[in-house]
């Protein structure tokens, strides 16, 4: 028997059994006489005590371990005399009888610590080490618990987990396809799926009405914080359902996940048009655990003799309450960090409402103060505030004002961790117009049904279409996504037809979906999660990295086990590829 006990689980209560631990030497200290070790396991720390006076031979082999050996001892549980408060351990030690080295290891890259000295690029490196550590140990154990409580609820709620294929066909909609070579049929591949979107659907065509599944998938696109080339979704699908019914299922899976896992009562989700949260934040998941909603300032900024903004499609502005005592260098710099690249601003103009009631603007000699006064009036600003406006092409603008509007949420601390605001953003655009390739492309997917009252605009106007969709945001960040389904094959037909598709390929791409929609389609809809990004939100945290146990790096690379790597020709004969130049 390696252990009686883990390492977290000893008490006062405890004292005077003898016991056998396994574990990890997490530090130790030797003080005269006395050596102590903090022996570790993914339950806790127990300290473990070596005495001279009980057994010098002892003693001497304690004081030769090195960090992270693992060892297992036994002896007898004591009071500490210096007891911890800061470890549930705390109050107990054991006095080691015997020692056992089961492995010795090598002195880690890095501390094996809550703080630890490792640089990311070295901890992903060794990332087996760095699951040691607390917090990525608790992150584990988080994803861990959701997990579990998702399919307790859905299965409560009769849903059946049913796994679907991992090699499918490629499709032309969406990120880039992972693509996979055939062995057996020459020139031909396989796709690792973006989702299992189609056969959700199959299964509903089925009559499997409540399925959902927790199920890795790829994408082949740039990465940041919150992406992964593979990911994995909680994956749902119902069938003879309205938008309405399936908010209220997901709605009540999220609120089930706090409650059960955080201890946290969400409040009943919001709802909120697409239109108004682009008009509003300039975004389709903003954050709204604060305010500073944006301002257009069109008919009070326009036609003033100042060309930036009579030139301009939109001028539009936020509020940032208290900041009127900023300096000029304090703008300059957030003007500067406007200007950045990743943003792409052209410039800034700011109203200070002083506290003594003046206005000191950018653009004074271009617009009176009963003018700045109706801007102010607009924003309902109060002495002390500080305006801040941009202007230029409509989308673009509002884009650039929502970076400025989170930067200040940060820098005022007002995006409180801790805090959750749920929301659903519902009424989508269908369709989105593609300059570079000049046809619309489908906001979601090819299979998201428009809203009623709009079908009719299908074949006259598809940029005007809304459809019955809808996203989960929190906190800024877009927990999941869905839809109603197109489940009549004249309407997916349509849809085809406004996304540029021809009869054939349509046919080529999803004739195994249209024909099954001919033998009895209900009508269905859906929503999937991104799981990672679940579980990091709920953890108050923004990359979803350490919430992987074995993640790819930003370019993509596993650099622990140096993948993608190349492989033989062997290999590559086998599925008749060729990387030799033409040369």
């Amino acid at each position: 028997m390696y252990r009686s006990h883990t390492c977290g689980e000893l008490r006062i209560e405890h004292v005077g059994q003898n016991v056998t631990l396994s574990g990890w030497i997490q530090k130790s200290r030797a003080l005269g006489g006395m050596t102590f070790i903090d022996l570790r396991d993914r339950y806790g720390i127990t300290q473990l005590a070596f005495s001279e006076e009980d057994n010098k031979a002892l003693l001497d082999d304690a004081r030769k371990l090195g960090r992270e050996y693992v060892i297992q001892i036994k002896g007898e549980v004591i009071e500490r005399a210096s007891k911890n408060d800061q470890l549930p351990t705390g109050e107990i030690e054991v006095k080691v009888t015997e020692l056992n080295v089961l492995n010795a290891a090598q002195t880690p890259p890095f501390t094996i610590e809550d703080e630890t000295d490792g640089g990311e690029e070295l901890r992903m490196k060794y990332r087996y080490l760095d699951l040691r550590r607390n917090p990525l140990k608790n992150n584990m154990m988080l994803r861990h618990q959701m997990g579990i409580e998702t399919r307790k609820y859905l299965d409560q709620q009769g849903f059946l987990e049913i796994e679907t294929p991992f090699l499918i066909k490629s499709t032309p909609e969406g990120a880039r396809d992972f693509i996979v070579p055939s062995r057996m049929h020459e020139g031909e591949f396989y796709a690792l799926p973006q989702s299992p979107q189609t056969f959700k659907q199959l299964l509903m065509v089925s009559g499997y009405d409540r399925y959902f599944q927790i199920v890795r998938c790829f994408r082949d696109e740039d990465l940041r914080a919150d992406r992964q080339p593979e990911f994995t979704q909680i994956d749902c699908e119902m069938s003879f359902v309205e938008r309405d019914d399936i908010l209220a299922v997901f709605e009540g899976m999220v609120k089930h996940l706090y409650k059960e896992v955080k201890g946290i009562d969400l409040p009943d989700f919001p709802r909120m048009q697409y239109d108004d949260a682009m008009r509003l934040y300039g975004s389709d998941k903003p954050d709204i655990r604060f305010g500073m909603q944006f301002n257009e300032l069109n008919d009070l900024a326009k036609d003033q003799g100042f060309k930036v903004f009579d030139q301009a499609e939109l001028v539009v502005g936020i509020c940032a309450p208290g900041c009127a005592s900023y300096s000029r260098k304090d703008i300059d710099k957030l003007t500067d960090w406007m200007k950045r690249p990743q943003i792409g601003a052209k410039g800034l103009v700011w109203v200070k409402y002083n506290e003594d009631g003046t206005i000191k603007s950018a653009v004074d000699k271009f617009y009176s103060q009963e003018v700045l006064q109706s801007w102010l009036d607009r924003f309902e600003a109060k002495p002390g505030d500080l305006v801040l406006v941009l202007s230029g092409e409509t989308n673009a603008t509002r884009k650039q004002l929502n970076e400025l509007r989170l930067e200040m949420g940060n820098r005022l601390e007002l995006r409180v961790k801790g805090e959750y605001a749920p929301l659903w953003v519902v009424d989508f655009p269908l369709l989105e117009w593609d300059e570079d390739s000049q046809r619309f492309h489908a906001m979601h997917h090819p299979f998201t049904a428009p809203v009623a009252e709009d079908i009719e605009l299908m074949d006259t106007d598809p940029g005007k279409v809304k459809a019955n969709a809808y996203d989960m945001v929190m906190n800024g960040v877009e927990l999941g996504g869905g839809s109603i389904r197109i489940h009549d094959k004249e309407l997916q037909q349509k849809m085809f037809k406004a996304l540029g598709f021809s009869d054939e390929e349509a046919e080529a791409q999803f004739g195994f979906l249209m024909n099954a929609f001919e033998y009895g389609a209900p009508p269905h809809g859906g929503i999937a999660f991104g799981f990672d990004r679940l579980v990091s939100v709920s953890a108050g945290e923004e990359s979803i990295r350490d919430f992987i146990a074995f993640p790819k790096n930003n370019a993509g690379r596993d650099v622990m086990i140096d993948s993608p790597s190349a492989v033989s020709n062997e290999q590559l004969d086998e599925l008749h590829i060729n990387l030799k130049s033409n040369d």
